[in-house]
């Protein structure tokens, strides 16, 4: 598959985005804590999506892939565990949440993709380009971020003191965010592409500071390092 050729490893969702029983948008309002459960975005029945999960755990189990259990949280601040199904019967919720793994890793590796398929989706705060009130206090600001389907100022989601740093050096956008303890990316909707394109991401204040530090002292080592 794909998928295991890509990443290493083969999830359900995988599987039911490939067959085209469940679609990206559906799938990401489920991460946006939009949906109650996985099960109402799949365009089939439930008996199906076992089926089809059991033929999976045959195939994989045949390929000699090994099952570890991912982790599903809301992009959500709260980062609440999602439920798959209506029932949340446990066997079909672990079946969902079943990764299968490719064997040819070793076990640093392995460790490495299980960390990144269980990490929790990146919060996303947009840049509007039209007017809008937030659902809360009625107030309005340069960024919204969506909770339940509904838009929120920063302040209202406790994002407030969160300082944006535009997109142009990726190194410390990155370092921004790997030393903030909150961080999201800003997306703003283009017309003429008509998609959301990356405008940049909200950190600490104190990791900015720390990241602009690194960089600096990385600057002053590169013409050592040349001499």
């Amino acid at each position: 598959m794909a998928a295991l050729a890509e990443d290493k490893l083969v999830t359900p969702i995988d599987v039911l985005g490939g067959i085209g029983w469940l679609t990206w948008n559906e799938f990401d309002r489920w991460r946006q804590g939009r949906l109650d459960y996985l099960e109402q975005a799949i365009s089939t029945k439930p008996t199906k999506v076992a089926e089809a999960f059991q033929l999976l755990e045959i195939w994989a189990r045949n390929q000699g892939l090994t099952p570890i259990e991912g982790t599903y949280v809301s992009r959500t601040r709260d980062r609440r565990p999602l439920r798959f199904t209506a029932s949340q019967n446990p066997v079909r919720e672990r079946a969902y949440r079943t990764h299968w793994v490719s064997s040819d890793l070793t076990e640093k590796q392995r460790e490495r993709v299980t960390k990144r398929a269980s990490k929790p989706p990146e919060l996303v705060v947009v840049s509007p380009i039209k007017d809008w009130k937030c659902s809360r206090c009625a107030g309005t600001g340069d960024f919204l971020i969506m909770e339940d389907g509904a838009p929120l100022c920063l302040q209202c989601a406790e994002m407030d003191h969160l300082i944006f740093l535009p997109s142009g050096d990726a190194t410390l956008s990155r370092r921004a965010k790997a030393a903030s303890g909150l961080s999201a990316l800003v997306v703003r909707f283009s017309r003429t592409r008509r998609r959301y394109e990356r405008q940049g991401v909200l950190a600490e204040k104190e990791a900015l500071a720390l990241a602009e530090a690194e960089r600096l002292a990385d600057d002053e080592r590169r013409p050592r390092r040349r001499t």
